[in-house]
């Protein structure tokens, strides 16, 4: 069973902060590096570092040569990936002394995908494989209805959150935090998360749900049941890529026939161990790095 990504590629320009800029706040950042980011990317690289055979299917522009290198370098295959002209995507965030951070998205070449591009990525896919998308490409709902057709299982992180109405019954496994699911729960932000999550499950009863709290851990519920994670305790140094290091852990280890506790359990000490380092994909800890930390 494979993973298939239709996710964002992206350059990230990270800018050090001593706090997260209010509006109207002109600040001063105290240090700038650029990595490689986007949703798609790190899920992607987190999935296959935890042991999953992932297919990325996204495009870059000419600048994003880099991007591609580091997703081969790390076991992802980039035999579907396109080649555009134009600025590939880019992410300005800001990160405080605390490791919160403030993220402004441009989706440069990751909004010039088609529906052909789709179906030709799909018509690789076997009966049982999953797709998985953010909300950072162009083509989320013909993937959806795609992926029906072909028998495939839909996870989708809906991140940013769409505003547009999206077919969200097609979809077999949200990934949310807690400011999307109350947002998909069309409740208040504010809520309890059990009781978000609650009515995410009245809403889409077949779906699984896995409801991510940060250094609360996470929530799941799949099939009328819920699961509890506790966070493992960590001194956080940057929280860019703590909910795509979950994501892509969980999935492979769902991939790979493994249960949900195993696969919670896995993922909580993924993110946890990405949030003690600095950057996006190169702060995912590979699989081994995730045992050994689980032994301790």
């Amino acid at each position: 069973m494979k993973i298939i990504n239709f996710g964002s590629l992206n350059i990230d320009k990270v800018y050090a902060v001593d706090h997260i800029a209010a509006p109207g706040e002109t600040i001063s950042a105290t240090g700038l590096t650029l990595n490689a980011g986007g949703k798609g990317l790190n899920q992607s690289i987190a999935a296959a570092r935890a042991g999953a055979q992932v297919l990325h299917a996204g495009a870059i522009g000419p600048d994003g040569a880099f991007l591609e290198q580091l997703l081969k370098e790390n076991g992802v295959d980039t035999s579907s990936l396109l080649h555009v002209e134009g600025e590939s995507g880019h992410a300005i965030i800001q990160v405080d002394a605390a490791g919160q951070n403030s993220i402004v998205v441009s989706g440069g070449a990751n909004h010039t995908l088609t529906e052909d591009y789709v179906r030709q990525v799909l018509d690789l896919a076997q009966p049982g494989d999953m797709v998985l998308l953010q909300n950072e490409t162009n083509v989320v709902e013909p993937v959806l209805r795609t992926a029906l057709v072909k028998g495939l299982t839909v996870c989708f992180n809906p991140s940013p959150v769409p505003t547009q109405p999206l077919p969200y019954n097609l979809v077999d496994i949200f990934l949310v935090n807690e400011t999307e699911a109350a947002a998909l729960a069309e409740l208040p932000a504010d809520n309890d998360p059990e009781t978000i999550l609650d009515n995410l499950g009245w809403a889409y009863p077949r779906s699984t749900i896995v409801l991510t709290l940060g250094e609360k851990g996470a929530l799941c519920r799949s099939n009328g049941g819920n699961n509890v994670q506790k966070a493992f305790s960590v001194n956080a140094v940057d929280t860019t890529a703590a909910g795509d290091t979950f994501t892509g852990y969980f999935l492979a280890g769902l991939a790979q026939g493994k249960d949900l506790t195993l696969c919670l359990k896995e993922a909580a000490a993924a993110s946890a161990m990405a949030v003690s380092r600095p950057g996006a994909a190169l702060s995912i800890p590979a699989r081994a790095e995730v045992e050994e930390f689980l032994k301790k």
